[in-house]
């Protein structure tokens, strides 16, 4: 019976050769965005702020930034993320819907003025910030029939029986964020240029958990039951510098470019392949299989980014500002192993891609009131239009003397395919439509 167990269950892990849970092509990509997360300012201008600097999130986009703050300060943001996705997979629509608190940035700034009024570097400036690079708080699941029955064999494993599908489940549900720590100095030379260099560090902790179900029958009123579970843990760390400038040419006007290296990463990863479940019901027999863990090293190198900026002050009454951030895809590259397939999927299916944020502030005493919109497109070669990310922003900002609250509403709309059955070509894969929505408060007191 043992034998027996064993070599059902291997027929059935052969049928899933590739995995349910992420690639490292689906990883190289998620480990190489940056969700802009920061302050509730920098969030309600939606992180146009590459040529405006003086708030502490808007450094880690130009380093430069930091030398525009006047005075010693502090801040940190809570916000509350609202993630709701909808998934078609064939016949069915499934709603999943979850709220997440964080910490989305902490951190402060010290201004030193130089002692010799007529020196032409003036102001310099030492900044800290931590920030979430990306928030990987995800759940939800698919549900429909493909018709494609990927499990045929019964108990015995002497003919193909279980032809006909009655309904294919998967859920998708990951923990964890990407933390980063931006270290910066910068100083302004003579009343029109500011520059800056930051170095930066990264914190990876990523989970996910993928459950796949199918239920078939034989057309005789027998019945299987597959369940098929897998675990990923992937940790490790990153460094990555920064350098950029913001020229002033006249009172009104300013221009910003900055250049963001590639992050390089060293990962470790947790893989448990196969946690099988197997039900017939025309036997109590629980066909079970546990392969185990898995345990792999590797490095991951993602593309460098360049941000050009412009913004136009209108005196003391308000602003806009735009960036345009331009970054390769197709550049992202592992190693440690032989990735050569991996790495030749990024060089083909990949591609360079720019964001354009664009945001407004208008500015009434000791209120300020904001906006600001965002778009990129997909990053894979044969994505339609459709998959862009796109959203917008709004805001307001209290100064109450020494210390100021801002608020700001944000929201980013995404559509992507997730493929759970990839070794499969005759099932499609799922569409997912993600609406992420977000409260974030800040805090900043003046030192």
């Amino acid at each position: 019976m043992m034998k027996k167990i064993i070599l059902l269950c291997s027929i059935f892990i052969s049928t899933i050769t590739y995995s349910q849970s992420m690639g490292y092509n689906d990883l190289g990509y998620l480990f190489s965005v940056d969700e802009y997360n920061g302050s509730a300012r920098f969030n309600a201008l939606s992180g146009a702020f590459g040529a405006l600097g003086g708030d502490l999130s808007a450094i880690a986009v130009n380093p430069a930034g930091a030398a525009v703050f006047l005075n010693n300060e502090f801040n940190f943001s809570l916000a509350n993320r609202t993630a709701s996705i909808n998934t078609k997979f064939y016949d069915k629509s499934q709603f999943s819907e979850n709220e997440y608190l964080t910490l989305p940035q902490m951190g402060g700034v010290a201004v030193f003025e130089t002692y010799n009024k007529n020196a032409n570097w003036k102001n310099f400036a030492f900044g800290f910030n931590y920030s979430k690079t990306s928030d990987f708080e995800n759940n939800w699941i698919a549900k429909g029939n493909s018709g494609y029955a990927t499990y045929i064999f019964d108990q015995n494993n002497t003919t193909q029986q279980y032809l006909n599908v009655d309904e294919q489940v998967f859920g998708s549900f990951t923990e964890g964020s990407n933390d980063k720590y931006s270290f910066t100095i910068a100083s302004q030379y003579n009343d029109n240029l500011y520059v800056g260099f930051a170095l930066h560090s990264y914190n990876v902790d990523f989970y996910q958990k993928s459950i796949l179900e199918e239920y078939n029958n034989d057309g005789a009123g027998n019945t299987i039951d597959a369940s098929l579970i897998q675990e990923l843990v992937t940790v490790g760390d990153g460094a990555s510098f920064s350098f950029g400038l913001i020229s002033k040419p006249s009172q009104n006007i300013r221009f910003g470019l900055s250049y963001q290296s590639p992050v390089w990463y060293e990962l470790a990863e947790e893989f448990v392949a196969e946690d099988l479940r197997l039900t017939y019901s025309n036997t109590p027999q629980v066909f079970t299989n546990y392969s185990g863990v898995n345990r792999f090293d590797y490095k991951l190198k993602t593309p460098s980014t360049i941000t050009g900026s412009f913004a136009y002050i209108f005196n003391k009454q308000g602003l806009i500002s735009m960036d345009y951030v331009y970054k390769n895809y197709s550049g992202i590259r592992l190693s440690g192993a032989d990735f050569s397939v991996e790495n030749q999927n990024f060089k083909d299916n990949f591609k360079s891609v720019g964001r354009v944020n664009i945001g407004t502030e208008w500015r009434f005493d000791r209120l300020s009131l904001r906006a600001g919109l965002h778009s990129e497109k997909s990053p894979y070669e044969n994505a339609t239009d459709s998959k862009s990310i796109e959203g917008y922003s709004l805001g307001a900002g209290y100064t109450f003397g020494g210390f100021k609250i801002d608020l700001s509403y944000s929201k980013t709309d995404q559509s992507k395919l997730y493929d759970f059955y990839p070794q499969y070509n005759q099932i499609n894969p799922a569409s997912l439509a993600t609406e992420n929505s977000k409260i974030t408060a800040t805090v900043t007191i003046k030192l």
